[in-house]
């Protein structure tokens, strides 16, 4: 096999393992506020989860299309094949980094990083498609700050409506649709993370010859819908233990308001095929509706850890990706 077939091989491999990655690393945030509230049992809840995943993932391809063709041009990177094996390491250990501590951090935002600092690396600020990526860089910004005032928004809407109901009953009920509603945002993740993967790999089919079109190959799509819903099936206890109880005390009521923002939010970039980033949109959903419940039993220390998480991936991830440039361009 020549080299270049083998760089191939080697992208496919670590962009299904980015993708399984992504599975365990974000997936918990769609099933962590069902699983703290006690509406669905863990192992229930991760099945489900990567059911759903698997079905969002098997039903778009925008998402992943943006990914191949509006960050740097395909067709004419230089060395395409050492960017993009740089950017998916590089990913890929920030995602195990977060994980390991369990910081909620966005695979998202470490992959566009990632793909931008290698691109810069290896063909300087030129090899960047700044309308394309800003565009990208502005919807990972915006999204959360979104989730935030529409999660405030519904769970007042919440209170208002239920303000004289019995509150235990209530929450019996809300625990029910819990389950529908934890599984409509699983299903929402599945269409826009498992997409991420399907444009690098279509990318790399691009810029080693192997495909002529933007259009990513049913067997590329199959395959990461696959490959993330094993990673959700092995679960992310750590992440669940953040976003499930160290933001706020989440009842059943507050989980369906978060889960109907963060599905809302995600499934209308998925619409409109741009990229965001699930955990960001579900932990700002969570941190809008504790502001509406009460100021006070918001975590805010968790809360500002996350935050800095969230503004330091990218310029971590893209240095990290363009140092692993250098160095895979060396040894080959």
């Amino acid at each position: 096999m020549d080299t270049l077939l083998i760089l191939t091989i080697l992208i496919v491999f670590f962009a299904l393992a980015f993708d399984f990655i992504n599975g365990f690393h974000d997936t918990a945030n769609a099933i962590a506020t069902a699983v703290s509230t006690k509406a669905m049992k863990p192992r229930h809840a991760i099945i489900m989860a990567a059911i759903m995943n698997f079905v969002g993932a098997m039903t778009f391809t925008g998402v992943a299309k943006t990914i191949t063709k509006d960050i740097v041009d395909p067709f004419t990177l230089p060395n395409g094949s050492y960017v993009i094996l740089a950017a998916l390491l590089a990913a890929i250990i920030w995602n195990l980094l977060t994980w390991y501590y369990g910081i909620p951090s966005s695979s998202s935002h470490a992959l566009i990083g990632s793909i931008a600092g290698a691109a810069i690396a290896a063909a300087g600020f030129a090899g960047i498609k700044w309308e394309g990526f800003m565009k990208i860089l502005q919807a990972l910004i915006f999204s959360p700050l979104i989730a935030f005032a529409i999660g405030f928004i519904v769970y007042s809407i919440f209170k208002v409506v239920f303000k004289n109901n019995n509150l235990t009953k209530t929450n019996q009920k809300f625990r029910t649709i819990q389950i529908a509603t934890a599984a409509l945002q699983s299903y929402t993740h599945g269409t826009n993370d498992a997409q991420k993967a399907m444009g690098i790999i279509t990318m790399a089919l691009i810029a080693n010859g192997y495909a002529s079109s933007t259009d990513i190959p049913f067997w590329v799509q199959f395959s990461c819908a696959v490959a993330m819903g094993l990673g959700t099936s092995v679960g992310g206890w750590k992440i669940i233990k953040t976003v499930g109880g160290k933001i706020m005390k989440i009842r059943p009521v507050n989980g369906v308001a978060a889960d109907l923002t963060g599905a809302f939010i995600i499934f209308g970039a998925t619409v409109i095929h741009m990229p965001v980033s699930t955990t960001h949109v579900i932990s700002s959903s969570i941190l809008g509706v504790g502001t509406a419940h009460r100021v006070k039993g918001v975590k805010w220390g968790t809360a500002k850890r996350m935050i800095i998480t969230w503004f330091i991936t990218i310029p971590i991830s893209a240095t990290l990706a363009g140092l692993l440039y250098l160095l895979i361009n060396f040894l080959f």
